[in-house]
């Protein structure tokens, strides 16, 4: 049993209600989401090898990751890789118990082509990819906390994170558009456009500005007049998509590759070869894309910590980013009358995860609501997850819930 759960009615307008509203969600080609997506499929497969070997999942925490940018010749109607993408994996792996060991090194960059195979359509990761594996293992006294034992492990780290609940319509539309951009549907009316997706939505009061960054494959672009006549069509599918969302009302101004200029050639259109960005552009890290939720929302507290890569059984900064969103939600729910939900947890080091040192709720009751009412309900759904926090991480170790 947890003591001290604070419930307390939220001292700030429910942020659909602020005249003020920045959201921003990078998509799976962008090179930050990338690094995130790839740790976290690292992590699911060295759990699944662990757990195979070994019985149980050993430390390991693989959020520590640099997709350095290559070099591309990039022209209308195609071009040639010049350099490769290097992934560099970083941080602690255990190798395995005793004289037994898993091939780590294997485990990881094969985790990592897979992902790359199924996500990128135009990026081969054995031609296109370097992988530099620089994981070591880790110190004695955070190893010991995976040694077998009964019930729940203990935290391997001093840490906190917050979640909420429910999305804005704001936070919802920018999530939706990524979605839809990266799509089977979309991709198929226009095989011309690349994965490195980027949505940012600015809304002020009820109009909202929303920019989107998509490259278009230079193999299929045979003129500046034959881009923007491309860019001209995505637009309108993206703004008649917009128009189908339940956007709250919301008057949505849709912007697309904003730097683009006419009649400069290709220093004016956003082309690229293999759709990422990471090809020649830009470079990207773990823990520098969308939160947990799916999106980078400027107006919610945010957690600190990196979770994708995370070990997902004793790594708090995983294991509660994930679980705040998932019981504010379940709140938000299941209490009626609640408009907006968020939720600390805070853990110390050694302590058991399932025994948060802090647990604090702030809600934001509709008119007629009081907060003794639901008081009793919140209280329980809390306890009721951190009481069944096994079945939870187990789930978090099969990748069962995104990260980014």
């Amino acid at each position: 049993m947890t003591d001290g759960i604070v419930i307390q009615e939220s001292p700030t307008t429910p942020v659909q209600d602020q005249p003020v509203e920045i959201v921003e969600r990078k998509g799976k080609g962008h090179p930050d989401t990338i690094c995130d997506a790839v740790a976290d499929r690292i992590s699911v497969e060295l759990s699944r090898a662990y757990t195979q070997s070994f019985g149980r999942i050993l430390h390991h925490n693989i959020d520590k990751g640099l997709l350095a940018a290559g070099q591309v010749d990039c022209r209308m109607g195609g071009g040639r890789v010049l350099e490769p993408m290097r992934l560099i994996i970083g941080d602690r792996a255990a190798p395995g118990v005793g004289r037994k060991t898993i091939p780590v090194a294997e485990i990881v960059t094969g985790a990592a082509r897979d992902w790359f195979k199924q996500n990128l359509r135009h990026v081969d990761p054995e031609r296109h990819v370097r992988f530099q594996v620089e994981l070591r293992p880790g110190s004695s006294e955070l190893g010991a906390i995976f040694q077998p034992r009964r019930g729940p492990l203990v935290a391997n780290d001093t840490s906190a994170a917050v979640g909420y609940a429910p999305l804005t319509p704001t936070e919802r539309l920018v999530l939706e558009v990524e979605h839809f951009l990266n799509g089977p549907l979309f991709k198929g009316a226009f095989p011309e456009t690349g994965e490195d997706v980027k949505v940012m939505a600015f809304r002020l009061g009820r109009s909202m500005t929303l920019t989107v960054a998509m490259p278009l494959l230079a193999a299929y672009i045979s003129s500046e007049a034959a881009y923007f006549q491309l860019k001209t069509r995505i637009r309108r599918a993206i703004q008649s998509h917009v128009r189908r969302q339940p956007c709250g009302g919301l008057q949505v101004h849709v912007t697309v590759n904003a730097l683009d200029r006419r009649g400069t050639g290709v220093d004016g259109m956003y082309l690229s070869l293999l759709g990422t960005s990471a090809e020649q552009g830009d470079s990207g890290q773990v823990g520098r894309g969308n939160r947990v939720c799916g999106v980078i929302a400027l107006n919610r507290p945010m957690s600190g910590e990196a979770a994708a890569g995370k070990n997902p059984v004793s790594h708090v900064g995983k294991i509660y980013s994930v679980l705040t969103h998932e019981l504010a939600m379940r709140v938000y729910r299941q209490v009626p009358g609640l408009r907006e939900v968020t939720l600390w947890l805070g853990s110390t080091i050694g302590h058991r995860i399932d025994r948060p040192t802090l647990v604090a709720a702030q809600v934001s009751p509709a008119q007629g609501t009081s907060l003794r009412r639901v008081r009793p309900a919140i209280r329980r759904i809390i306890q009721e997850e951190l009481d069944n926090l096994e079945p939870f991480c187990q789930a978090l170790a099969e990748g069962k819930f995104p990260v980014c």
